[in-house]
């Protein structure tokens, strides 16, 4: 696959090997190189197959703030963050991003909490109100609307928990935007619906390692699907023995 050369960060990591955490997850102890050649990009696998620990790794060797943010951001409330960013080499591209930021849902509370500290003319990038006074799907969508200019690179770790499914629709709107001026996104997500962005690179973390398939094979399609398609039926397994 080519390069686009309309997004801005080529990534390609290469990976070293320590023991011990986070080295142990199986899907990251079997990889050695990762090329990122699509402007959006999606981690996808089961509950800690390593996706959020990859993801981590990648804001902060890219100077992003664990707990997110942009490079400007440099609170802490709890450094609970992996090494792996210590043993990944970085090959980036030529173009350098005039934006960044890492956008982790489960940390978001403590970013909301620092813009209000910060203060001053801060706000009027995040739509003139504190992102404590919405909810917390409203006040990632005002994030992504109001403070994402483009030309940037954007981490995104399961941004769906806050979201409806109409919101999502909403969000992939907010990620098309952001490729059409350029950037660059990389997600980890269970959600179906922003798996769909059209022509991603979809990396799926196994204990096999990390490899690339296509939407319609991911475990996320498939069993939703197969729950859509025959929900009674895994209703009366489920519930009825």
């Amino acid at each position: 696959m080519e390069l686009n050369q309309n997004f801005l960060t080529s990534l390609k990591l290469y990976f070293g090997h320590k023991k011990g955490y986070p080295y142990d997850i199986p899907s990251l102890s079997n990889v050695k190189e990762l090329s990122f050649e699509c402007p959006v990009t999606f981690f996808v696998g089961e509950n800690g197959s390593g996706k959020s620990t990859l993801l981590e790794a990648i804001a902060v060797g890219m100077g992003l703030n664990a707990e997110g943010g942009s490079k400007n951001f440099n609170f802490s409330t709890h450094e609970s963050h992996s090494t792996l960013s210590e043993d990944i080499t970085f090959i980036k591209g030529y173009r350098k991003p005039k934006d960044s930021f890492f956008l982790r849902a489960e940390s978001f509370y403590n970013v909301a909490s620092e813009i209000d500290r910060l203060g001053g003319d801060i706000h009027q990038q995040y739509g003139n109100r504190s992102l404590h006074s919405r909810s917390h799907g409203e006040s990632f969508l005002a994030l992504m609307e109001n403070r994402f200019r483009g030309n940037g690179f954007y981490l995104f770790d399961e941004i769906e928990s806050a979201l409806s499914p109409s919101r999502q629709l909403d969000a992939l709107a907010q990620m098309d935007r952001l490729v059409k001026q350029k950037s660059q996104v990389i997600m980890a997500t269970h959600s179906p619906i922003l798996l769909a962005y059209p022509n991603a690179c979809i990396f799926e973390f196994s204990h096999q390692g990390i490899k690339m398939v296509p939407y319609e094979e991911t475990e996320t399609y498939r069993v939703t699907k197969d729950f859509l398609m025959n929900y009674k039926h895994i209703q009366h397994v489920l519930f009825n023995g």
